[in-house]
């Protein structure tokens, strides 16, 4: 090859590669926090068994339904199918940064006009064709690279939603699993309270016979064994709507959900709560929380566009090839004399589009202000959401521990009251209130407990959850 035509080619490929439009993406910068305030994050080594983190309760039935919805929950079918169009839509943005090659067969029979037809021929005429055609368009400008990069931000802009609607959904689910563990448990201190007020009513009844008691102590036993059972249709229909909400956030069929459900026989008091949570620096939020994630890819995604309508002042300059054989009768086809080839190079862009490519870089350029807004709004919720967890996580721990007492009193309490009924020393009024007492401290320190657990739950998904370690 000649000198000057190596040199040529050089100076084109370094034109050519420095004609793209656009500017780099770079992250948008945010003041963040150095540490967490009321902060009582542990060890870094804890760290890296927080991958799944609901196993951390350590209870089986749990990881059970977990397992379910990973599989069978129908918005994580739909996110994952919108993954797979994402995927096809950068296979085809990569596609367009190749040559194509075509291949036509072309068959025509035509009369010419007779006045224009030599005398003795009949004017018809046959030919055919077998072309291969190859054509490219050279990206002068990054027009199908910035549509590439588009397309892969999208890409990941629907992973991440998929790994931030899996976190939530997961959460949902162990939120739900907590207060059905809950129900269930206020369902048996009810039915325990409804056995014991029978016996208190059966004791009563004996005394009111023999004299020892008024009918007024006899009613009153009566009516506190009637308010209990009026609580227990409520708190059945509690259960079983929960055991239903599960049911459908397992992604179970319509014929299962309306069959008998049964999730095991965990008690709330044996679900473990986690002594510790993963210690995690604020800066390192923007990498665990899928949403943020999501959003980022959504802001590089429309930075790439803006590139996209740059590119469109400018010309497109592309190339094709053609190689095939004709003839006028098929078995003149691929025979020496029958060849044809030919190359041409096109170049088309805009001369006066009235302010169309310049309403679209404008709106681009729009497109990507929300974007650049609406990742910042994301940012701003999660470290919200973060601030929030914390505090409940503490005072939801301070509150179990009051309520605890509160119930331990209350028993003790009781077991005076019964002593001094016996003896003598008191009225079966006092002994009703101190029942009723303990009945609600114990209710109160159910629910306690199943807030403790769900604020825990919510603070790990404030905080990313596991899906950076699957990912």
């Amino acid at each position: 090859m000649p000198k000057y035509l190596r040199l040529s080619g050089a100076a084109l490929v370094v034109l050519l590669t420095g004609c793209a439009v656009g500017t780099p993406y770079q992250q948008p910068i945010t003041a963040l926090p150095e540490q967490w305030p009321l902060s009582d994050m542990h060890a870094d080594a804890a760290q890296q068994d927080w991958q799944h983190w609901w196993q951390q309760y350590q209870d089986p039935h749990l990881d059970h339904l977990v397992s379910l919805a990973m599989q069978d929950n129908l918005d994580l079918r739909l996110q994952l199918s919108r993954i797979r169009e994402a995927h096809a839509r950068l296979g085809l943005s990569q596609a367009d940064k190749r040559p194509s090659i075509s291949a036509q067969a072309d068959a025509a029979r035509e009369r010419s006009a007779a006045d224009l037809t030599p005398a003795g021929q009949t004017g018809l005429n046959n030919q055919f064709a077998v072309t291969g055609v190859l054509s490219y368009e050279l990206d002068l400008w990054g027009r199908l690279a910035q549509e590439q990069d588009a397309a892969q931000a999208l890409l990941a802009q629907s992973e991440y939603a998929h790994h931030a609607l899996q976190l939530n959904i997961v959460a949902d689910l162990v939120a739900t699993y907590f207060d059905f563990r809950n129900a269930e448990r206020q369902q048996g201190i009810t039915e325990a309270t409804i056995a014991s007020r029978e016996e208190t009513l059966r004791l009563e009844q004996l005394r009111y016979q023999m004299g020892q008691s008024d009918e007024l102590s006899l009613r009153q036993a009566e009516s506190e064994l009637q308010s209990a059972l009026a609580q227990l249709p409520v708190q059945r229909e509690r259960v079983r709507v929960l055991e239903g909400a599960l049911a459908v956030l397992t992604g179970m069929s319509p014929a299962a959900l309306m069959d008998t459900l049964n999730y095991g026989d965990t008690r709330l008091d044996q679900i473990r709560l986690p002594e510790v949570i993963p210690a995690l620096m604020p800066a390192e939020l923007l990498q665990r929380r899928p949403d943020i994630r999501a959003a980022e890819a959504g802001l590089m995604a429309a930075h790439a566009r803006i590139g996209v309508a740059e590119a469109s002042r400018f010309p497109s300059f592309s190339l094709s090839a053609l190689l095939g054989t004709r003839g006028l009768e098929v078995d003149d086809l691929f025979t020496g004399g029958a060849a044809a080839w030919g190359l041409t190079a096109g170049l088309i862009g805009p001369l006066i589009d009235f302010g169309r490519t310049q309403a679209r870089i404008e709106s681009a350029e729009a497109q990507a202000e929300q974007a650049e807004i609406q990742y910042q709004s994301s940012v701003q919720l999660a470290f919200n959401e973060v601030r929030d967890a914390l505090v409940i996580y503490q005072t939801r721990a301070e509150r179990t521990e009051a309520v605890q007492r509160q119930e331990a009193a209350y028993q003790r309490t009781l077991e005076l009251a019964e002593i001094r009924y016996r003896e003598g020393l008191i009225g079966f009024i006092e002994v009703l209130d101190a029942q009723r007492a303990l009945m609600s401290a114990q209710l109160a320190l159910s629910e306690a407990m199943r807030d403790q657990l769900i604020a825990s739950a919510t603070l790990f998904k404030a905080l990313g959850g596991g899906w950076q370690a699957e990912s």
